[in-house]
Formats: C-alpha cells, structure tokens, sequence
C-alpha cells in the first residue's frame, strides 16, 4: 500500500512552508511533525503545521505536486469529494491531513484525504528525527509506512504563502482559525459516510 499512502492524501497531500508562515523553524526537534516533507515517491510536498483553529492538532497541506496538471493541460482539480461543494476544487493547495490528534506516544492520529477517489484512510504520523517524517496510512486491515524527508528550499510552482492567506494552501473550515476566510468556508461538511474526515 505504498502508492496508496501518497494517494491516500495524495494529490490530496500536499503542504507549503512552514517557517514564517506557521511560526515553526524549518529546523523543527525531534518528535514535532512540522515542516515541508517531500514524498517518498517524489510526487508531492507537504506542509505539516498547526491547525489554526486547534494547536494541539496536526494539519497537513499540498504546497506542491510534480504532475499539478492533467493530460489536457489543466490543473488537477477534486472530482469526487463526497461534499459535493468541494467538487471541482483545486488538488494543490488542499487540505489532506484532517486535524490529527495527539496520542500518548507523540504520534498523530486521524485521518488522511485522498483528492483523488474522495476517500478518507486512517493515518498516524511522528518524526522521531529532524530531517524524516513517517506515514502510516491503513487501509481496512493492510497497513504500509512511508518515510517524508524534510525539505527546506523552494521549487518552481510550489506554494509560499501562509494558510488561508495569499498564495499559500487552504483549510477545511472546521480547521482554519477563527475569523479567517477559507476558498471552502461556504462549502458543507462531507456526510457521515465520509465525514470520518472530522473524527475526534
């Protein structure tokens, strides 16, 4: 379940710098998951930060993808998220680590969005070194992890900005700060079935 995981939150990974923009160094200790990660497979960077709305939960953004469009040239956009009103939105930029929460062995825990079927995985992720990040994705019973090796320079096309502001990626509404309007703050919750998005 290897690709899976870059898939499991795949194009519906992705993640921007963090530094200024989330108020973390680059330079983050051991055992805190926050920074820019490129992908074991290569295909995407993502941002793992703060939520805005919850600091004691994990957030994780696409700020980059080495494939941002499809055969037709145009960018690769969400078709089957399961709330309807994020049809259609833009795959970079989006949210695909949905408000992880803390466990008692410094690992996070929830769910990861994959932009690419409109499904939520369980997934756990903790970084017990500076420069790796570890993903665990799962999949009903068959679990894979992949290692994120941390990355601190920029590469064409790939997004600065901070969340929710200009040029950066964007919350989910549940996970954006308060008084921070979001592309997606009119847009409906997912329905039960997907809405494992926002397990506790």
């Amino acid at each position: 379940m290897t690709a899976p995981i870059y898939r499991l939150g795949t194009l519906a990974l992705v993640a921007v710098v963090a530094g200024a923009t989330c108020g973390r160094p680059e330079a983050a200790r051991a055992a805190e998951p926050y920074g820019t990660w490129l992908t074991e497979d290569g295909r995407a960077r993502v941002r793992t930060e703060q939520c805005g709305s919850d600091a004691s939960r994990l957030c994780g953004f696409i700020v980059w993808m080495k494939e941002p469009s499809g055969k037709d040239g145009s960018p690769k956009v969400d078709h089957y998220s399961p709330n309807t009103a994020w049809q259609g939105r833009p795959q970079m930029g989006h949210q695909m680590l949905i408000g992880l929460k803390p466990d008692a062995e410094g690992h996070f825990e929830g769910k990861i969005y994959n932009a690419e079927n409109g499904k939520f995985y369980d997934v756990s992720v903790w970084s017990d070194q500076p420069s790796a990040l570890t993903v665990k994705g799962c999949m009903l019973v068959f679990c894979a992890s992949q290692s994120w090796k941390r990355v601190a320079d920029l590469v064409p096309g790939q997004l600065q900005g901070p969340t929710d502001g200009l040029g950066g990626p964007v919350s989910d509404p549940e996970w954006a700060s308060k008084g921070t309007r979001t592309g997606s703050t009119s847009a409906k919750k997912p329905s039960p079935e997907g809405a494992a998005t926002h397990a506790r």
